[in-house]
């Protein structure tokens, strides 16, 4: 027997739908010249042109003696050092995140109060900057490593928590039910029956935060905070394009690497 599929005439557009399409357009496009009006642009320097093709002549024809000579200042060292500081850096904010998506996760058996408090300090957390975090524990443990790892693990913590407590918020009672059901208590609940299905997402989540972590950790050096950035800054401020040349195109293969292995990881688990 053959069934024919009717097609729904279209939803007729109200007057009211047409006046709130336009006004959202009207609207769009004031805050986008509002925007514009408070930026203060006086022009394109005239040596702009000079330092770009200095920039791209140095990413031609790079100091290749800087990949590796033993020192312990060199490409490779700091490029490893970058990724010892995203790593640390990832893995505590990891570790601190799973209490607090517990905390401002909405589940049935909570309190509504009780999760919008924890997504409120989640969004204090973020609002810090991993600059000024860095600058802070530049005053507090000394520049180098140390507080780029710090300022990459608070403030990773806001954003890994949230995204941590929506993978708790769409988890499925039946298992934790079962357990409940047969007398388990709340820690068997926790341990066979929540941790096992979250930790896909949990595991799925840090790595793209870890991908995050390495773009940041490559310019938290920028203020002292260790990785590849300090010697890139002198690099620039000495003009010294061919190690420029190399230290880009060392974080460009460091980057590219890191996000083809974390996706790969990524598509098993999803």
């Amino acid at each position: 027997m053959e069934t024919t599929m009717k097609k729904l005439p279209p939803k007729p557009v109200t007057a009211k739908t047409r006046a709130v399409k336009w006004l959202s357009w009207i609207l769009a496009i004031v805050v986008l010249i509002w925007s514009c009006t408070g930026l203060d642009f006086t022009g394109i320097k005239p040596t702009a042109g000079q330092i770009t093709s200095a920039i791209f002549n140095g990413l031609f024809h790079p100091d290749w003696s800087y990949v590796y000579n033993g020192s312990g200042e060199d490409l490779v060292s700091q490029l490893w050092q970058t990724l010892c500081i995203a790593f640390l850096g990832t893995f505590i904010s990891a570790i601190i995140s799973i209490p607090f998506a517990f905390w401002a996760a909405n589940t049935r058996h909570k309190k509504f109060w009780v999760s919008e408090s924890g997504k409120i300090v989640l969004t204090f957390i973020r609002s810090f900057p991993e600059i000024v975090l860095a600058l802070m524990f530049i005053k507090a443990v000394g520049p180098g490593a140390p507080a780029g790892a710090l300022a990459l693990g608070f403030h990773s913590v806001g954003m890994l928590a949230m995204l941590f407590s929506e993978a708790i918020e769409s988890l499925d009672d039946g298992p934790s039910e079962a357990i409940t059901a047969v007398g388990g208590s709340k820690f068997n609940v926790a341990v066979f029956a929540t941790m096992p299905d979250l930790m896909p997402a949990l595991v799925s989540n840090t790595l793209y935060r870890f991908d995050v972590s390495v773009r940041s950790a490559s310019v938290l050096g920028l203020v002292g905070a260790g990785g590849i950035g300090y010697p890139l800054m002198i690099a620039l401020n000495y003009r010294q394009w061919s190690r420029v040349g190399i230290i880009l195109l060392g974080i460009i293969v460091m980057v590219v690497i890191i996000d083809w292995i974390s996706g790969a990881i990524r598509k098993k688990l999803v």
